[in-house]
């Protein structure tokens, strides 16, 4: 399948095997023709671990501080209380074993799982399907709480979750291209910044081997490792 015009002019744009600062990659973003719609701007990291070793894994949460632009779809998992608040908070879907039933059937229609620690044990079987997802609520991410009501506002609010996969890998949206450059470059160190205390101990050698920008129907544009690093330090 050939390019399209629009990506063609966008890598015209990219000057090859230049490693951008975070300004000067994102200027290069903004400057790029413009899809139909608002474009999601993620960052990509490859990390000097190895995915096969549990103590070398790395995972956890970030929160923007622009939110990602989009609107999340959260599902809340409880009973009582802990659903009412739940609910209040601006959850899309509240219940239990209602919901449980729901997604055996097929329902996916989400994009975030919160549930409390008690509704855990009843989650168990949907583990399959969840799973491969990456819905399954964690502890680590924060998912699994007693305060759902808190969680909520922060999943809406623009915290995301993050995850290496089997190439040591990461992907995370920075926001939208209509959020501008300043928007864009401080989601943009928070994530880095979050990602770089996130080295576990056992992690030898260079952690951040690469980073690179790009919107949804752009090319990508490498990044300068050592010099956004070194500016969030």
């Amino acid at each position: 399948m050939s390019a399209s015009r629009r990506f063609r002019e966008g890598v015209a744009k990219v000057e090859r095997n230049r490693e951008y600062t975070l300004d000067q990659a994102i200027d290069t973003l903004i400057e790029f023709p413009k899809a139909r719609f608002d474009e999601t701007v993620e960052m990509s990291f490859n990390l000097g671990i190895d995915p096969k070793k549990s103590d070398q894994a790395v995972r956890g949460t970030v929160a923007l501080p622009n939110g990602t632009g989009r609107n999340v779809r959260v599902v809340v998992i409880a009973q009582g209380d802990d659903a009412r608040e739940a609910q209040e908070a601006g959850a899309d879907h509240v219940g239990h074993q209602d919901i449980i039933k729901k997604i055996t059937d097929g329902w996916l229609d989400f994009d975030v799982m919160i549930a409390t620690p008690e509704s855990m044990r009843d989650l168990g079987r949907l583990g399959r399907i969840l799973g491969p997802r990456g819905l399954m609520p964690s502890p680590k991410a924060g998912t699994v709480t007693k305060d759902v009501a808190t969680a909520v506002k922060e999943v809406k609010a623009g915290k995301i979750e993050f995850k290496t996969d089997k190439g040591a890998n990461l992907h995370l949206p920075i926001g939208k291209i209509s959020f501008g450059k300043d928007k864009l470059k401080e989601n943009g160190l928070a994530v880095i910044s979050t990602i770089i205390k996130s080295r576990p101990a056992a992690a030898r050698g260079t952690f951040i081997k690469s980073i690179s920008l790009s919107s949804t129907m752009g090319p990508g544009l490498g990044l300068d490792a050592r010099e956004v690093t070194s500016a969030v330090k």
